[in-house]
C-alpha cells in the first residue's frame, strides 16, 4: 500500500496573514511542517501544493516537492485533490500546512486504519482527541464530532455536541484537522459541489458526510497545535526551544 502525504499551503489567512511563511525559530512554518511529515518516515512521498510562489521556492530551495496549484479552491481538500489523479497512491493524507507538531504516531494509526480495512468500508479516515473541560467544549474555534458505535463520524460541528445539561464530556470530542483518503474518494471530491451544512458551519468534513462518504474516526491522546495566530507562533517558538534545551 503506497502512501503519499499533501500539505495545502494557501499563502492568505483572514486571521493570520502570510502565517506560512513566518519564521519558526530559523525556519518558515510550512518547511517545518513539511521536514517533520519527512522525518516520520510514514511516506513513500511527501507534496507540498500552493497557490503561492514564495513558498513554492521555499521548498524548492529545500529540495522538496512542491506542486503549484492552478485553480481557486475552497478547502486544502479541494486543493490537493487537483493532483490526486495524476500521483500514483492508495492512500492520500492531508496534513495541514500550519501543523509542524503533527504527531507520527497519530498519523500511523490513520495508515494502520486502511491496512485493516479488508473490505474497503473505510473512504476517509481521521483524528479525535476527548474534551475534559467546558472551554474547549464551548469554543467554535474547536471542531466537535459525534461517532456512532463503529467510530464512523455522524456529525461535525462548531457547537457544543453533543449537548450535556451538566457539562459531562464522556462522549465529545475535538475533531483533529487531519484527514486520510482513500484515492477513490479524494478524486471524488471535485466533482460535489459545497453543501448548505458545509457553507454555515465552514467545515469540509460535513460535504464528505452529506454525499455519504464514510469517515473513520480515531481517538489519540497526542495533543498538537496549529498556528493560527500570532500568539500560537510565540507559543510554537518557545516549544521549540525548550526541546532544543532538553
Amino acid at each position: 500500500m503506497k502512501v503519499v502525504a499533501m500539505i495545502p499551503a494557501r499563502y492568505d489567512s483572514q486571521r493570520f496573514p502570510g502565517k506560512l511563511m513566518k519564521d519558526l525559530a530559523g525556519k518558515p512554518v510550512i518547511l517545518r511542517t513539511y521536514e517533520a511529515a519527512l522525518q516520520s518516515q510514514l511516506f513513500s512521498e511527501v507534496y507540498v501544493v500552493t497557490d503561492s510562489p514564495y513558498i513554492f521556492e521555499t521548498i524548492s530551495k529545500a529540495g522538496g516537492r512542491v506542486l503549484m496549484s492552478q485553480k481557486e479552491h475552497h478547502t486544502g481538500t479541494d486543493r490537493i485533490a487537483e493532483f490526486a489523479s495524476a500521483i500514483e497512491a492508495d492512500i492520500f493524507i492531508n496534513i495541514q500546512g500550519d501543523e509542524p507538531f503533527i504527531d507520527a504516531g497519530a498519523l500511523q494509526k490513520l495508515i494502520q486504519a486502511f491496512e485493516r480495512d479488508d473490505n474497503q468500508i473505510i473512504d476517509i479516515a481521521s483524528l479525535m482527541i476527548p474534551i475534559d473541560n467546558k472551554d474547549d467544549f464551548i469554543n467554535p474555534n474547536n471542531v466537535k464530532v459525534v461517532v456512532d458505535v463503529d467510530n464512523m463520524a455522524m456529525y461535525f460541528s462548531r457547537a457544543p455536541i453533543p449537548y450535556s445539561r451538566d457539562m459531562v464530556f464522556e462522549k465529545a470530542f475535538k475533531h483533529i484537522g487531519v484527514y486520510a483518503f482513500r484515492k477513490k474518494a479524494l478524486s471524488l471530491i471535485p466533482q460535489i459541489p459545497q453543501t448548505e451544512l458545509e457553507q454555515i458551519e465552514k467545515l469540509e468534513n460535513l460535504r464528505f458526510l452529506e454525499f455519504g462518504f464514510n469517515i473513520y474516526m480515531i481517538e489519540t491522546k497526542a495533543i498538537n497545535f496549529g498556528i493560527d495566530t500570532p500568539e500560537d507562533l510565540q507559543k510554537a517558538i518557545r516549544f521549540i526551544k525548550h526541546k532544543d534545551n532538553e
